[in-house]
């Protein structure tokens, strides 16, 4: 525990250097943010309610997902471990006393603690200052949709980490991240909130795990009805993806170190 606590310290550390670009990204998803929210409040000046949702909910989502860019990276950035595995460096990875995903899962959760309160909080403030969102009712409902953050970024931990093993096959994967950033801004809710798809379509969406990492917590966050009823619902459908998830990464894991081709000497 003490070293996986060192590690996640080193993440944390290693991404507060980075101040130019936590600024730049900050004000990037403060831009869309307004972006897309004034677009939205057109759509619902025409139209009052899309399948529950009203404007308030709408605007409200859009700043959710641009606070969750970064901790949940559903655009990256990909994990390091996919370049360590193209050029060999994994081998120096595999001998430490340590797992590789725990390793991994600690460092990350570093990068996205910081993320979460130099990036997201300040975007979400951002948006609240020039729109009127809807915030969680009680301590309670604060909790939960804590923990539904918390749950998504265990997923989108998951997601990147399983991309990155597939180099162990692939030996490079560049086009495995491009897909997976295409696939998960549409499927997660980033875009455009899963409430504005056709019901078959948005619901089928809901259950992949890459809405999990946005399209749930919101739906946590408004206190809205997911495919599994309302919040409680939503929280055990994003743990359940975790921890299958996470398990899935722990068996491929095993498999992909008996194979590993060391590049460049």
């Amino acid at each position: 525990m003490r070293l996986h606590l060192a590690v996640f310290a080193c993440g944390l550390r290693r991404y507060s250097t980075y101040r130019a670009a936590t600024f730049a990204g900050l004000v990037t998803n403060s831009v869309f943010g307004l972006i897309n929210a004034t677009i939205l409040l057109a759509v619902f000046a025409a139209r009052p309610e899309v399948n529950g949702y009203d404007a308030t909910d709408a605007v409200t989502q859009v700043f959710l997902a641009q606070a969750l860019l970064a901790p949940v990276a559903a655009f990256g950035p990909p994990l390091g471990l996919g370049e360590r595995v193209r050029s060999g460096e994994v081998a120096v990875d595999l001998l430490r006393p340590a797992h590789l995903a725990p390793w991994w899962l600690a460092h990350d959760l570093g990068r996205s603690a910081f993320s979460l309160l130099f990036r997201s909080l300040p975007t979400f403030a951002v948006g609240a200052l020039v729109f009127t969102l809807r915030l969680p009712q009680g301590p309670a409902h604060w909790g939960m949709a804590a923990v539904s953050v918390a749950l998504a970024m265990l997923v989108g931990f998951a997601l990147r980490y399983l991309y990155a093993l597939a180099g162990f096959w692939l030996l490079d994967t560049r086009g495995v991240n491009t897909a997976a950033a295409l696939l998960g801004s549409f499927c997660s809710g980033l875009l455009l909130p899963l409430a504005f798809f056709p019901d078959l379509l948005g619901s089928s969406l809901r259950l992949l795990p890459w809405a999990s990492m946005v399209q749930v917590p919101a739906d946590v966050f408004l206190g809205k009805e997911g495919v599994l009823g309302g919040p409680l619902g939503g929280l055990a459908l994003q743990a359940a993806w975790a921890a299958a998830l996470l398990w899935l990464c722990a068996a491929l894991t095993a498999r992909a170190t008996r194979r590993v081709v060391v590049q460049g000497g």
